[in-house]
């Protein structure tokens, strides 16, 4: 699974993971509480160790199901046929003027009065409405797991053919050749690794740290004010399968139910106390950046409130907007904090 992610540690997980190994016997439970892609629950699983991962964001929680609890397509038993059955379904769906025609189209009329935008063409966004209205109407046949790994395809396969530049803050005004491509449901490649105790929650982690209890945590927060839920407000939509008014010229969703405390300078350092101190577990692995809104020092100082600091830097390829920007190499921070 692979798609543009501010933070996504795909490429850097082994590194991190050689880290960790150090500290960690087999078998043991770790937390993923900011689990984004779910790139790293998914090595850890691989690893054999057991996860708890969650996300503030729906289509996080989708990935993480996905990649923690299946190593094969579910039966899909309530609805009658199997897993390469449903998606030939769901791209055979006529088209349906919905939401996302409306709202995300270059031939719709969105309801703040602004001009079209131009998210999806028109055909695709059409085709989206129609694949979200199948999925509402099964929804009641649906297990768990089988509606993430449902709207988990859902999300990538929008994501292939976006008409954005790196994030979804706003639409691109020309037309990329990969959102001119018609959208269709792929099937997922499955992880594999042992499926049994892993554990998938959703919600801010400074607020369900209580709910947790790992031999180690790794913690994965922003390094800037980016707000995720404003960067993937099409996502959200798409994962949580609701109508959401489209605000302002960019359309965004009202996110303002999964702001992060740890995009804000003011909060981040209450954000991190909240967590180690709320959550049953004494050994966290932070990762940060150079880029990030705190500096070395400022970091070292506060997680030295808690217990004995170290720290591994390696450098790491900055996110690049499709746009172009900075680019290059950073210097990624893990933190090791270790609280008993």
């Amino acid at each position: 699974m692979s798609y543009r992610y501010i933070g996504n540690k795909t490429r850097i997980a082994d590194v991190i993971l050689g880290v960790v190994a150090d500290y960690l016997p087999p078998q043991a439970v770790v937390a993923d509480p900011m689990c984004g892609t779910a790139s790293m629950s998914a090595a850890l699983r691989q690893r054999g160790y057991r996860v708890v991962a969650s996300d503030l964001l729906t289509f996080a929680v989708h990935h993480a199901r996905v990649r923690l609890q299946l190593d094969a397509a579910p039966s899909f038993d309530g609805l009658g046929m199997n897993y390469a059955g449903v998606l030939a379904s769901l791209n055979a769906l006529e088209p349906t003027e919905g939401l996302f025609w409306r709202e995300y189209s270059p031939d719709g009329t969105p309801a703040a009065g602004c001009a079209a935008r131009k998210y999806f063409s028109s055909t695709n966004a059409a085709r989206i409405d129609a694949i979200r209205e199948q999925l509402r109407a099964w929804q009641p046949r649906l297990s768990d797991v089988e509606s993430s790994l449902l709207h988990h395809d859902l999300v990538l396969a929008a994501n292939r053919v976006a008409n954005i530049a790196g994030t979804y803050g706003h639409y691109r005004s020309t037309w990329s050749s990969s959102a001119l491509r018609e959208i269709t449901l792929r099937p997922t490649g499955f992880e594999q690794g042992p499926t049994e105790d892993h554990i998938v929650l959703q919600g801010a982690v400074e607020e369900i740290a209580s709910e947790i209890s790992a031999d180690a945590c790794y913690l994965d927060p922003p390094y800037m004010k980016r707000q995720y839920a404003a960067n993937y407000h099409i996502l959200e939509t798409l994962a949580r399968g609701d109508d959401p008014e489209a605000i302002g010229v960019s359309g965004l969703r009202d996110w303002w139910d999964q702001y992060s405390d740890f995009c804000s300078k003011r909060n981040i350092a209450d954000a991190f106390a909240a967590t180690f101190n709320k959550m049953d577990c004494s050994l966290f692995f932070v990762s940060y950046s150079e880029d990030g809104l705190l500096d070395v020092g400022t970091m070292t100082g506060l997680f030295s409130e808690f217990g004995e600091v170290k720290r591994f830097d390696f450098p790491h390829q900055r996110f690049k907007s499709n746009r172009g920007g900075v680019g290059g190499t950073v210097t990624e921070y893990l933190y090791m904090i270790r609280t008993d």
